[in-house]
């Protein structure tokens, strides 16, 4: 074994860090997961380059301390507390009944228009994504509430499933975000800043996503019938219920941005009153054990992926891996925006084999750095950038395309997540169903993430009110 490891150690670094990558998206494609796949290609990787150096025997031995103490020293970062704390909010928020009010005042408000239910869920996924964060547990909670009533009144059961997995990525963007918490993990930006920075592009997708099924039940009348018979007290008498969640949403905001806590104070905070609203409004015992359950077992899920991910991002480090990619990127004779545009093209096809948040953590180390350098180095000023953006604009406004892209995923065959969700939920709704129904919606995500692209300040506005 030691022979061949130095027999191996004769490639350069960058070569033996392709390998390893290609062998890591080979496992993927092949149906391993993630977590799992980056753990063991991560930890083949630093044997290998240790042992060309050390020997197999000492090689191994650091590659075993590695394996130890990387996962738990990054996982330990007080950022990621924020994870189990937002997904938290939402499920108690689900159990509570919270979300059944919410969308029952969604419908009133916006059920009369041309598919109106799928209007409502799509805005109040919305809302209760200002108080999850997850979309996962967006996507379930609302096939379980939104698509019966569609169904009832005669919706398109395809069309019903599209519209609650496309409106369950709106966590994705809209603040609180697990997903944009591990981004500014990764490139090491401050996270309350990416949590405002996706507030309005997560509002414009919600917009465009409206937009679409108004469209889309104009065209063909036997998709979403509208609501109608809604009087302005019935209207009306209908908010009450939904305060809560704006409640919630209110606190976090002012605790973040307002400068009265940390953003993992503000989730703990959130947790505590949603909980307290819980219990006032009648909460049992065994809806508290559920919803704990099920917030536990999204965050080991994502906890998981980070661990194993982490692993793999060492190795890159070693490997020198990023610096060469973002060397090769920026000498490339072409249109820096068109590097970007391939580079989100390939986020894409990526997005067909592996999970939104085992895809970012994997290529964030070697992208980011290229994309930073596309666009003219992280000191560069606006006007004499690539992108129309400075260098920490770039950092931030990056960021909010990538998880745009990355919802995008969640919807995509053959892994879209949100998909199996809610068929896993729905037993009468067939996965492909759902992503037969939710294929209109990768139309409006392309039309969003060009408006993020042709107007940054749409994502930038409002980080710069907080300098």
């Amino acid at each position: 074994m030691s022979e061949l490891f130095t027999a191996m150690g004769n490639l350069s670094s960058v070569n033996i860090g392709l390998i390893v990558t290609a062998f890591m998206l080979f496992m993927v494609i092949i149906g391993v997961r993630v977590a799992f796949a980056a753990a063991s290609a991560g930890f083949f990787g630093l044997l290998w380059i240790f042992s060309a150096k050390l020997g197999f025997e000492k090689g191994f031995g650091v590659a075993v301390k590695m394996a130890g103490t990387i996962p738990h020293s990054k996982a330990t970062t007080l950022s990621l507390s924020l994870i189990p704390t937002f997904i938290l909010i939402g499920y108690l928020a689900y159990y509570a009944g919270l979300t059944k009010a919410l969308f029952r005042a969604a419908k009133c408000w916006v059920g009369w228009l041309p598919g109106g239910l799928g209007v409502a869920t799509v805005f109040s996924t919305a809302g209760f994504a200002a108080v999850s964060g997850a979309s996962v547990a967006t996507s379930a909670v609302f096939a379980r509430i939104a698509i019966p009533e569609m169904l009832k009144i005669g919706y398109d059961k395809r069309f019903a499933a599209g519209v609650v997995a496309a409106g369950g990525t709106l966590a994705s963007l809209i603040p609180p975000s697990a997903i944009l918490v591990i981004y500014a993990i990764i490139v090491e930006q401050d996270v309350g800043t990416l949590l405002m920075a996706g507030f309005l592009p997560g509002v414009v997708s919600a917009i465009i996503y409206a937009g679409l099924v108004i469209l889309l039940a104009k065209w063909r009348k036997d998709l979403g019938p509208p609501v109608s018979g809604f009087s302005w007290g019935e209207r009306f008498a209908s908010l009450p219920g939904a305060l809560p969640i704006f409640f919630v949403v209110g606190i976090i905001m002012v605790c973040i941005y307002g400068g009265v806590g940390t953003p993992t104070e503000a989730g703990a905070l959130g947790a505590f009153v949603v909980l307290i609203m819980a219990l006032i409004q009648g909460m049992k015992w065994h809806n508290l054990k559920d919803a704990l359950i099920e917030s536990a077992k999204l965050t080991v899920m994502i906890f998981t992926i980070i661990w194993g991910v982490l692993l793999y991002v060492r190795f890159l480090g070693f490997a020198d891996l990023p610096s060469a990619f973002s060397d090769w990127i920026t000498a490339l004779d072409q249109p820096p925006m068109l590097t970007l545009l391939l580079i989100l093209l390939a986020y894409a096809v990526l997005g067909m084999f592996m999970d939104a948040i085992g895809m970012l953590l994997l290529t964030l180390p070697v992208v980011y750095p290229a994309v930073i350098a596309l666009n003219g180095g992280e000191g560069v000023a606006a006007a004499d950038s690539a992108f129309g953006v400075s260098g920490v604009g770039c950092a931030i406004w990056f960021g909010i395309i990538v998880v745009k892209m990355a919802e995008l995923c969640l919807i995509t065959p053959p892994i879209g997540l949100n998909c199996f969700v809610v068929a896993g939920v729905r037993k009468d709704i067939s996965v492909q169903d759902v992503f037969r129904g939710a294929t209109p919606f990768f139309v409006a995500d392309v039309i969003t993430i060009g408006v993020l692209i042709a107007f940054p300040s749409i994502v930038l506005w409002l980080p710069s009110l907080i300098g």
